[in-house]
């Protein structure tokens, strides 16, 4: 079974690209903390994610630098030769969900959407109640 599930921060803006084929792929290095720290100091991984299709469309147009994300995939090793003729290995998460962690600033919500009520308190009859 090859399933990873990180949350951490996303280090830059995503950079949307398009393949030759039309499909959308995004790649953006996630900071995760690591569970033990060396010394008191917390220790970071940074781990690089790609996303395709709409998965990397919704992942640019929503999330920027420092945006918390929980990302769901598999894990990906590619093993190529250097320059120098070094054979090296590169690793990296394929994500198949990501969820977003942070809410979306006022800002960018629009006037009148569900998000900008929640959290207000609301009159209501017991007696309206269903049960």
């Amino acid at each position: 079974m090859n399933k990873i599930i990180l949350i951490g921060r996303l280090t830059k803006d995503p950079d949307l690209r398009y393949t030759q084929s039309g499909h959308a792929v995004v790649n953006v290095p996630l900071a995760v903390d690591r569970r033990f720290a060396a010394q008191g100091q917390p220790d970071v991984d940074f781990i690089p994610i790609v996303a395709w299709k709409k998965l990397a469309e919704n992942l640019a147009q929503y999330m920027r630098k420092g945006s918390m994300v929980a990302v769901e995939g598999e894990l990906h090793l590619d093993s190529y030769e250097d320059k120098q003729g070094i054979k090296r290995l590169k690793a990296e998460v394929l994500a198949q969900n990501i969820k977003f962690l942070d809410s979306r600033s006022k800002e960018n919500r629009g006037a009148g959407s569900d998000q900008d009520a929640a959290g207000t308190e609301v009159d209501y009859d017991p007696d309206d109640l269903p049960f």
